[in-house]
């Protein structure tokens, strides 16, 4: 059974929106944080967002109002809804878990700090 199976990435024009999903099978309920990743061709693997066990939420400051990540606990599945999406957010997304709890509310973002990953979906943004 694969740990981490994300969905929902296309393609769409600039101001569209999409929404990804990450079914956790095996982490959801273990993991203290879990959080949506972006990398582009020729760049390092960004955080883009990242939850807590408790709903509390870090994002990045480049998708700040335009991009909820949230969860449902019942489903064991992630969500990033992606609306007023830009060419810059073209990459690939990838979910992860087993994510580093930083403390006074706050999840990492680092990559190296989460030890479970999808396979990734492509997100693809035209201008």
């Amino acid at each position: 059974q694969v740990p981490l199976v994300e969905s929902g990435g296309g393609s769409v024009q600039a101001g569209g929106s999409l929404r990804l999903s990450c079914v956790a099978s095996n982490y959801f309920h273990s993991s203290s944080c879990m959080g949506w990743f972006r990398q582009a061709p020729g760049k390092e693997r960004e955080g883009v967002a990242s939850i807590g066990s408790d709903g509390s939420t870090n994002y990045a400051d480049s998708v700040k109002g335009r991009f909820t990540l949230s969860k449902d606990n019942a489903k064991n599945t992630l969500y990033l809804q992606m609306n007023s999406l830009r060419p810059e957010d073209t990459a690939f997304y990838y979910c992860a878990a087993r994510g580093t709890f930083l403390g006074f509310g706050r999840c990492s973002r680092e990559s190296t700090d989460f030890r479970s990953w999808g396979q990734g979906t492509q997100v693809t943004v035209s201008s």
